[in-house]
């Protein structure tokens, strides 16, 4: 089976399209190969190219590089999540962890771009998790203690706070954090594309088939082909299990967004004028929105199990619709007709929220499992997996493997039939801020 991605993520038909595209259609060797060409293999490739610059080292992701969940996403590099559940000491603790990981992730995101001079619309604005719903005004309070314990900047803001920031009347209540940052995710991974050092071999549209150890080397067969490796990282993020990796400990979710074209004058004026802002949800299973630097707005509010691999024309229509209502609802004012396109793409999720990042055998690494974090964390796992890879150790890797490690996730059929339930319950739960 091959990933079909639609053609209508309107990050990604942002960007001037690629030529020279590899596909792989002979058997090879090499010292190095990585699986997947998101922000995670992309990361791995630049370091181990600088590491190794006399060895070969080959990249190969199943669609077009950096065109599934890396450049599908809502462009948020995270410092804090709401979402985790965290209330206790010992769960502080855990949060700190996981912060600690956020902002090293964010440092490698930023070092890239310094070094590249990449332009990705960065923007240090940050974000705000926000409610139309005055119930979970107990939850952000609760929220605010947590990141006052750990000394996040941060402060609280009510409905008319709200309407002169983010030009709608929609929201009640809402936490802003300072040190959140919005990017274009499909600019800053076409860089790490452009930017793969010249010892990296970048294959695409080329779909791993099955893969064994054979003799200490790793035999990778795809339709045209196979690679035998010395090491190989997995870097494919929600289609690890599909592969067999931590399949017991990581599953995908499918998620759909749509974006607006951009704002005429006239529609800009009638919601105030607002600069770039981002809103997340204090519910899991309530609405991201995002006011871009260009005046578009993008809203993502579905999330569920759904074959990862394709989602049809029709599907995506349906999901379409419930975008259209959720800008109606904040943004009454503006005409209907405002969605551009309509796009889905995966998350890979873990029982606990934590992340993957281990040696699964002699010569066999992976990362992945972001939780919806992949921008900073992913590119950071991506660079330190390559340097575990290499026996060699960081004190991002420390800090790395002093996270909880992700928990185990009962079989089939039971996982869809608990993960439906929970996303259901949720849905419920938040089905004001849809």
């Amino acid at each position: 089976m091959t990933v079909i991605n639609d053609y209508n993520c309107s990050w990604v038909n942002d960007l001037c399209k690629r030529s020279n595209i590899k596909i792989l259609s002979s058997d090879l060797n090499c010292e190095w190969l990585i699986i997947g060409a998101g922000y995670t293999g992309l990361s791995a490739a630049r370091k181990l190219g600088q590491l190794y610059p006399n060895q070969k080292i080959l990249l190969v992701d199943a669609q077009l590089a950096g065109e599934g969940a890396s450049s599908r996403n809502s462009g948020y590099l995270v410092d804090t999540t709401l979402n985790d559940g965290f209330t206790s000491n010992k769960e502080l603790e855990n949060y700190k962890k996981k912060s600690d990981i956020y902002k090293l992730g964010i440092d490698a995101v930023k070092k890239f771009i310094k070094e590249y001079q990449v332009d990705c619309d960065w923007n240090e604005c940050g974000k705000y998790f926000a409610s139309s719903n005055p119930k979970d005004e107990n939850i952000l309070k609760n929220f605010s203690k947590t990141l006052s314990n750990l000394k996040f900047e941060h402060n609280l803001l009510s409905n008319k706070d709200l309407t002169n920031r983010l030009g709608t009347k929609f929201y009640n209540i809402a936490l802003y954090t300072k040190g959140g940052i919005l990017l274009h995710p499909g600019k800053l991974v076409r860089a790490m594309i452009d930017t793969l050092p010249e010892n990296v071999i970048l294959y695409e549209n080329s779909f791993l088939l099955k893969w064994k150890k054979i003799d200490g080397l790793i035999n990778c067969n795809f339709k045209n082909g196979s690679i035998n490796s010395k090491k190989i990282i997995f870097a494919t993020n929600g289609f690890l299990k599909s592969l067999g990796i931590k399949a017991n400990y990581n599953f995908p979710i499918t998620l759909t967004a749509s974006m607006t074209r951009p704002l005429t004058e006239k529609e800009f004026t009638s919601i105030g004028e607002p600069k770039e802002w981002g809103v997340l949800p204090v519910r899991p299973m309530g609405a991201t929105i995002r006011m871009t630097k260009d005046r578009r707005i993008l809203i993502r509010n579905t999330a569920e199990v759904h074959n990862p691999y394709q989602m049809s024309k029709s599907n995506l229509e349906k999901r379409s619709i419930k975008q259209k209502i959720g800008i109606k609802k904040r943004f009454p004012q503006l005409p209907d007709d405002l969605i551009q396109s309509t796009w889905s793409g995966i998350v890979s999720r873990t029982r606990n929220s934590s992340q993957i990042f281990e040696k699964i055998d002699e010569n066999i690494f992976v990362a992945g499992c972001y939780n919806g974090s992949g921008i900073g964390v992913g590119t950071l796992f991506g660079e330190q997996i390559a340097i575990k890879a290499s026996n060699e150790h960081t004190k991002e890797i420390e800090t790395i493997e002093a996270r909880s490690k992700p928990t185990w996730l009962p079989p089939q059929p039971f996982l869809d039939l608990g993960v439906k339930a929970r996303l259901m319950y949720e849905r419920l739960r938040a089905r004001s801020e849809i």
